[in-house]
């Protein structure tokens, strides 16, 4: 491990560090959202502070089907420099648990780790979501009563309209707020089937609800390495501080920052 990280520093077996590990995983890997459709790109190291961003465009002529598309080359259209933002959140472990640990042979008490994790990954997924993805989408759709049967269905159909008519095409992954997430989850007319299985069909690439999302809004996002990816300088992982007291501080951290080559991947339905 990374001497950045101190880890030979803690008062923490190899064993204990490994628990540490596990938890913060797991707790992150059920929180997080946005890496559930947007592909990683790296690791490109702790030391990174700027990546490039290239962004690609077609030609109207060529998204419509006109005969110059086919000898076209696709390009960079701009490339610049976005810096790369590093998410923390620091827990301390009490040293009594940890002498506790010792003298009794039971675990350690995790749990401040598992809180430091879930707020990491809710920090990451309102970087990739609502800082990312609803700010740099490229297409944008009125939102329709979701509360009347059949109107999510239309909505999302034309959102995969517009978007395979800019020459995006799936699998599409709907990421909802909470409310609107809700009304899926209801029979359609009298079908018997939930609305959420037949959206389902045309967001072939899942449906998800997140907190980064709030009030009406959706998303309808084409998964793919050439519309967007999550460019990681440091996966999440857990560094010592050192000692503060008779207590010991840890952190949460990762550094990583979303790169859209293509923002007409992006619809919002609001």
């Amino acid at each position: 491990m990374a001497d950045y990280l101190m880890r030979d520093d803690a008062p923490l077996s190899s064993h204990e560090w490994g628990k540490l590990d596990e938890v913060v995983e797991a707790v992150a890997r059920r929180v997080l959202v946005g890496r559930r459709f947007v592909p990683l790109a790296g690791p490109f190291g702790i030391g990174t502070q700027v990546l490039p961003l290239d962004e690609i465009e077609r030609s109207e002529a060529c998204m419509h089907g006109a005969e110059p598309c086919e000898d076209e080359a696709i390009s960079v259209t701009s490339r610049s420099y976005i810096p790369v933002p590093m998410i923390h959140k620091d827990f301390m472990l009490n040293w009594r648990d940890v002498e506790s640990a010792r003298q009794t042979g039971h675990g350690l008490e995790l749990a401040p780790a598992a809180a430091a994790a879930a707020s990491v990954a809710r920090a990451e997924d309102q970087m990739v979501i609502a800082d990312g993805l609803l700010k740099s989408a490229g297409q944008r759709l009125a939102l329709s009563d979701w509360s009347e049967s059949g109107n999510p269905i239309n909505d999302v159909s034309a959102a995969s309209a517009a978007l395979a008519q800019a020459g995006v095409f799936g699998p599409y992954t709907l990421v909802l707020s909470t409310a609107l997430f809700a009304m899926l989850q209801r029979p359609f007319r009298h079908s018997g089937q939930l609305e959420s299985k037949l959206v389902q069909a045309i967001a072939d690439g899942g449906i998800f609800q997140s907190p980064a999302i709030t009030g009406n809004q959706a998303l309808l996002v084409a998964q793919g390495a050439q519309y967007m990816d999550l460019a990681v300088a440091q996966d999440l992982t857990t560094a010592y501080l050192g000692p503060e007291g008779m207590d010991h501080r840890f952190r949460v951290l990762e550094s990583l920052v979303l790169r859209v080559k293509q923002p007409a991947a992006v619809c919002v339905i609001e």
